[in-house]
């Protein structure tokens, strides 16, 4: 499978960066030729992992335009040759990402085309995808993964938590290589080049303006600055749950210089913005909102605080909390009503197949009124060490959650406030948490960017998120007429 966009060098689930596709003038290897049985056995056994990994497959007219919109550039391909050969997914999750799999699926998530403009840079993402599919790097990724497999183990734990390049939620996965363990294995350099070529073809030969593509990479880059400047991380590189593409922003250059000449007109912006006019944006309160330092989930009536300079993301399955001093995930599994088994399975799963991660000991406390236990225990590859702790929290006789953290050894823990933040939710706490949406508006003659940046729903830098959200330079004005999008609360 494929991968549109990067999500950090960091552990955890949750968001973020990109890639496109193109089809070459010359067609490559293998180009044309049909979808193998194989290929499609493949998609088939990943498509439903990969829609529970990103939240859902979203229905409605909106997930039906990105199909078509998908379809229309697949073709192009010649890869199975008819529209029915493919299969395009809109998916219900807060990450910036797109991609696919053999067998001619392919995905992108609603965040990421809240940041797109237009329909044709919608159609130059799942042109992008489709190029990683016509050339076959999906095979060639599949062989690596199964290769790491053999690298598995504690090692692999410590070695990733000390990079800052682990992913707590599927350290340890013996075994066949699961759709979100593929995901992660990056692109070569050469294989982009050639997805972003593939796809720009794809999409001059339907119809689309092909520097669409360079417009939104340049996008996303300044969408993952911002991001990083508000998180305080040091770097640009977005946080990592799929990551696999390079940044985009080197990749501007190229994809604006190919599709010069190439023909192709068609921007669809005004019926695009008038799909995505009341989209949720960010984090779809079904599956819990990170606001600031806090994460709410109103269904499952629960919510904790990160510790300062932390930063959350937010994913399917679990929410990573990631920082200079540790890193940590929120997640959940089976409980029987034991809390001590509960850690006690918690540290096989890290541990693997032969169980060698264990607690010295587990102790049991209260944490505002919830009955909570908790276990550490130390890993070492001989020359570094890292702190393991589980700390988990019953809600009721059938339902417990759980901290995994990961901080230098015999260091102070920076998640203890953290662990003693969390609560339950009451009944008008729950009601009060509200999903932010995209409001698609036109602009007055007199409106300023100041001006209607005020009404976007955030606390912090309200005029630098609507400038990358409409693609506008830092000095752009506004024009009477346009058409601009705002994130604002909806209930």
């Amino acid at each position: 499978m494929t991968n549109f966009l990067r999500k950090t060098k960091l552990a955890g689930v949750a968001s973020i960066s990109l890639a496109l596709t193109a089809c070459a003038t010359t067609p490559i290897p293998g180009q044309t030729e049909a979808i193998t049985q194989s290929e499609a056995q493949q998609g088939a056994q990943y498509h439903p992992q990969l829609v529970a990994e990103f939240g859902g497959e979203m229905s409605g007219p909106l997930a039906q335009y990105v199909e078509e919109v998908g379809k229309n550039v697949a073709v192009q391909s010649g890869l199975g040759g008819a529209r029915d050969s493919f299969d395009v997914t809109l998916l219900n999750s807060p990450v910036n990402n797109a991609f696919a799999v053999p067998g001619g699926y392919v995905y992108t998530t609603r965040q990421l085309v809240a940041l797109m403009e237009s329909e044709a840079e919608l159609a130059g993402v799942l042109a992008h995808e489709v190029g990683h599919v016509t050339a076959r790097h999906s095979e060639r990724r599949m062989r690596r993964a199964q290769r790491n497999q053999l690298l598995g183990g504690l090692g692999a734990i410590l070695s990733g938590v000390l990079l800052g390049d682990s992913q707590l939620g599927n350290l340890i996965t013996r075994g066949a290589v699961t759709a979100p363990q593929f995901l992660n294995l990056a692109y070569s350099r050469e294989h982009e080049e050639e997805s972003d070529r593939l796809g720009i073809d794809y999409m001059s030969r339907a119809g689309y303006d092909p520097k669409a593509m360079g417009d939104l990479l340049e996008r996303l880059a300044r969408q993952n600055e911002l991001d990083a400047r508000l998180q305080g991380r040091s770097s640009a590189s977005p946080p990592v749950w799929a990551s696999s593409h390079p940044e985009p922003a080197a990749r501007v250059r190229l994809a604006d210089a190919y599709a010069e000449g190439k023909p192709g007109t068609v921007s669809n912006r005004d019926a695009f913005l008038d799909q995505i006019d009341g989209m949720i944006y960010g984090d779809d309160p079904e599956q819990g909102l990170v606001e600031g330092r806090d994460f709410l989930h109103p269904n499952l009536r629960l919510r904790f605080t990160a510790p300062e300079g932390f930063y959350m993301l937010n994913g399917t399955r679990a929410v990573s909390i990631n920082g200079e001093g540790g890193q940590a995930q929120f997640t959940t599994a089976q409980y029987s009503g034991d809390l001590q088994q509960y850690i006690m399975q918690a540290f096989s799963a890290l541990g693997g197949e032969d169980n060698s991660l264990q607690p010295q000991r587990i102790e049991r406390t209260r944490v505002n009124g919830l009955d909570a236990a908790y276990g550490q225990a130390r890993l070492s590859n001989g020359q570094s060490q890292v702190d393991v702790t589980v700390f988990a929290y019953e809600f009721a006789n059938d339902r417990a959650y759980h901290f995994v953290t990961f901080t230098p050894a015999g260091g102070t823990n920076p998640f203890t406030s953290m662990y003693q933040s969390v609560r339950t939710l009451s009944s008008t706490e729950a009601a009060q948490v509200i999903p932010r949406t995209l409001r698609v508006v036109t602009v007055q003659r007199g409106d300023t960017v100041s001006g209607l940046a005020r009404q976007m729903a955030y606390e912090n830098a309200r005029e630098e998120r609507f400038r990358v959200l409409n693609g506008l330079d830092a000095t752009e004005p506004l024009r009477a007429g346009d058409r601009v999008k705002l994130v604002v609360r909806s209930r």
